[in-house]
């Protein structure tokens, strides 16, 4: 039996297919559970969503439903990352059990996002080249044009979920928070420091080898840190309560 739920969120223009080689990576007591955004993968047949909220809710209420008597984190890369902090103050509104740790990869923190950079991400062509210049896409995807048909809707909606973001005033989560990021990412560093305010509970930043796909790349270094941190010493349960937001 399982000691411990890890769900996972992928990254933009990703399914929950991104996760499953970490199950081998993983020690027997973590039960790795990737959560699927409709539009992609198992849920190919649903429309996708393009609006950052009812993703969330989305996600919260496929987490809710798949909650055992048992701890559990949550882990999300880029999208899936601010996808994951949303998630757990959606859980603390509901009253439902918060996860013992958020572990987000990749992601500039709620307060540093730039809505307007992803403004000029439309059309494929701009799409491709954005693929490019992150890496992490197989040739074979751009080989095959049905296939990069696929990959390139559901790149555009998530761009269009990430760039309707907008963070809601809420009060820091009261559980640790880790972020995960990659030397070569574009991301600015004081971007990934300003994790540190969402939480009251510790907040830690460790980097890895590679670009904004460095989880590929660096794909055993991430799952020995993540195993590390999900093996930290238990902390009391936080409350469920709902908490208002600040005045």
């Amino acid at each position: 039996m399982p000691a411990l739920q890890l769900f996972c969120l992928p990254h933009a223009g990703a399914s929950a297919m991104a996760y499953l080689r970490w199950r081998r990576l993983l020690p027997v007591g973590v039960e790795l559970i990737a959560l699927e955004p409709p539009g992609r993968g198992a849920r190919l047949d649903e429309p996708l969503l393009r609006d950052f909220e009812p993703l969330a809710a989305e996600m919260t209420d496929m987490l809710a439903d798949k909650l055992a008597d048992m701890p559990y984190a949550i882990f999300g890369h880029s999208m899936g990352g601010l996808l994951g902090w949303r998630v757990c103050h959606l859980l603390r509104e509901r009253g439902l059990p918060l996860p013992q740790r958020l572990i987000v990869s990749g992601s500039a923190a709620p307060s540093r996002r730039d809505p307007q950079r992803l403004a000029a991400l439309r059309g494929d062509a701009a799409l491709v080249a954005d693929l490019r210049r992150h890496g992490g896409t197989p040739e074979a995807v751009f080989a095959d044009a049905e296939l990069l048909r696929l990959t390139l809707d559901v790149l555009d909606a998530d761009y269009r979920v990430c760039e309707s973001f907008r963070r809601v005033d809420v009060a820091p989560l009261p559980i640790p928070l880790h972020v995960f990021a990659g030397h070569d990412d574009p991301i600015a560093p004081p971007d990934l420091h300003a994790w540190a305010a969402e939480t009251h509970a510790g907040y830690s930043l460790e980097w890895f080898a590679g670009g904004h796909f460095f989880v590929h790349d660096s794909q055993a270094d991430v799952v020995r840190s993540l195993v590390a941190c999900l093996t930290l010493p238990r902390l009391p349960s936080p409350s469920t309560a709902p908490v208002p937001a600040p005045a």
